[in-house]
């Protein structure tokens, strides 16, 4: 935000915005808590909200809130932006008066300010994943992280690293993909929290570290954060990241030069090897041969191997299955789909940095509430249509509004409209039937497999618009023969079994509630 701003006030139901206060040591007497307690009893509210909201709310919304002050009555909390301030007052407040007055029965109010810091302090800033402005250097060395702490200092060093980059084998980094840039929530805290460790240790943590999730989740993300953190910690160690593809580039190309024994020397003397999207290695014999030799090389001598996939190791097809056994080995980290939350403060951090930069875009929180409740495919898309709202206003000189922005994105909102996927089918079958999701998608026939099998082929029919064949293929490489019986079945069931035709309506329920 713009330091140079006014701080601006907004307050509790029944306080008139204005006078943005100050407190002193007066003001603070005005309570019945005397000094030595004031901070004690912060201290415990804040406690007691992230015990009912939960830690992924509570780190959005309350983790960079200050106290102020307390002043004729009124407690004064700071905030870092406009809109952190006004989701607070709109749907907080209530909690947050209610836990002050067990603490000070004279609370009349609470008043809720954008708190600009002193100049020698550092601006708060926040960067959202997979967002596409090139963040300058210099804003990045002082910008602040959703977690409170200084982004890193990006300034390019003459390393090891940089030398395989210049020299064509490692594919180079990007700024914007730091740790401090990535929104963390509940469907990405593990893969998060893993990838720190391993950014942050002196020796391997977790080998291999492989992380999954589908597209534009975060999974590059993550591995340029953690090349990032490790050239800035540990200078002197050798960190190769490239995508699988051009793994296999480099490969071909030293078998057409017939230069494999430098190939190798690259590849097998690197202290860190990161290689995204693994999957694309699927079919490719000769490159999973080398792939599976430098691996165990790396290995062997105790060094850092991370790997991304769209899937787990075990769901890779085309993968030789010592390959997919060895990637198993380590820490097996998924990134789940984003969350509500997750897409509320990805796009608060987004709309934080347009309003930054451009100073006279006026985001209502409703728009970004809309947004997130109905752009679920991923981040990508989600960033794609808030710069889609932005430049039309921007363009045409017409105020951000709800109308508006269904209007803009009208053909997006069309295609997230009961957008069910068959892995999301087949994830809900499994955890409600207690089953295995290798288990549902193996060959196995069991009853307790076969029939959530059977539910999961039935409303992959009902609910998405995939043909038998393809339904088929996404069971393990079932015909589509097995997919009319199985809905032939379920059909016959339901009309006989009370209890399962519940069970497949709550199913039914359940996912299309979560697909809007």
């Amino acid at each position: 935000m713009d330091k140079t701003a006014p701080a601006t006030t907004h307050s509790g139901r029944g306080i008139k915005p204005g006078n943005r206060g100050t407190a002193d040591s007066s003001d603070k007497s005005a309570s019945s808590l005397s000094d030595s307690t004031l901070a004690s009893a912060w201290r415990r509210v804040r406690a007691r909200l992230q015990a009912d909201l939960g830690e992924a709310t509570y780190n959005s919304w309350f983790a960079q809130v200050e106290m102020i002050g307390v002043h004729g009555g009124r407690v004064v909390l700071g905030v870092p932006t406009r809109f952190v301030r006004n989701w607070i007052a709109s749907h907080h407040m209530d909690r947050l008066e209610a836990l002050w007055q067990e603490e000070d029965p004279t609370l009349q109010r609470i008043e809720v300010v954008v708190h600009a810091k002193d100049d020698h302090d550092e601006a708060p800033a926040f960067a959202a994943s997979g967002f596409n402005e090139m963040a300058q250097p210099a804003a990045l060395a002082t910008a602040h992280a959703s977690s409170g702490g200084p982004v890193r200092d990006l300034t390019p060093v003459h390393t090891a690293s940089s030398t395989l980059e210049e020299a064509g084998v490692g594919a180079p980094l990007d700024q914007r993909f730091t740790f401090d840039a990535f929104i963390v929530g509940k469907s990405n805290e593990l893969a998060h929290a893993a990838a720190r460790r391993v950014a942050e240790a002196s020796d391997v943590s977790f080998n291999p570290l492989f992380l999954y999730g589908g597209v534009g989740l975060g999974k590059t993300h993550l591995m340029h954060a953690i090349a990032w953190d490790i050239r800035r910690l540990h200078p002197e160690r050798k960190v190769l990241y490239l995508s699988a593809e051009k793994f296999m580039y480099q490969f071909v190309r030293a078998l057409r030069f017939k230069d494999t024994m430098a190939f190798k020397q690259q590849f097998r003397t690197v202290d860190v090897l990161m290689i995204d999207d693994v999957q694309f290695i699927s079919g490719k014999d000769s490159t999973q041969e080398e792939f599976f030799h430098t691996f165990n090389a790396l290995i062997d001598h105790n060094r850092q191997v991370i790997i991304s996939a769209d899937r787990s190791p075990s769901d890779l097809e085309g993968i030789e299955e010592r390959i997919r056994s060895r990637l198993g080995w380590g820490l097996v980290a998924d990134i789940h789909p984003t969350d509500y939350e997750l897409r509320l403060g990805i796009l608060q951090a987004k709309a934080d940095e347009i309003m930054a930069r451009s100073g006279h875009i006026d985001m209502p929180v409703g728009v970004l509430e809309f947004l997130a409740h109905r752009i679920i495919s991923n981040v990508r898309e989600l960033e794609g249509a808030l710069k889609r709202v932005v430049a039309y206003a921007s363009l045409v000189g017409r105020p951000i509004s709800l109308d508006m922005t269904q209007e803009v994105l009208r053909d997006l909102l069309r295609s997230n409209d009961r957008k069910v996927t068959i892995e999301e089918i087949q994830r809900k079958v499994a955890e409600y039937y207690n089953v295995r999701l290798a288990d549902l998608l193996s060959a196995r026939r069991s009853r307790q497999i076969a029939r959530p099998r059977q539910i999961a082929m039935y409303l992959s029919k009902q609910l998405t618009t995939r043909s038998l064949p393809e339904i088929g293929r996404k069971f393990g490489g079932r015909d589509h023969t097995t997919v009319i019986h199985a809905v032939r079945k379920i059909d016959e069931l339901c009309q006989s079994d009370a209890g399962l035709e519940e069970d497949v309506d709550l199913l039914r329920r359940m996912l299309e509630n979560a697909s809007h």
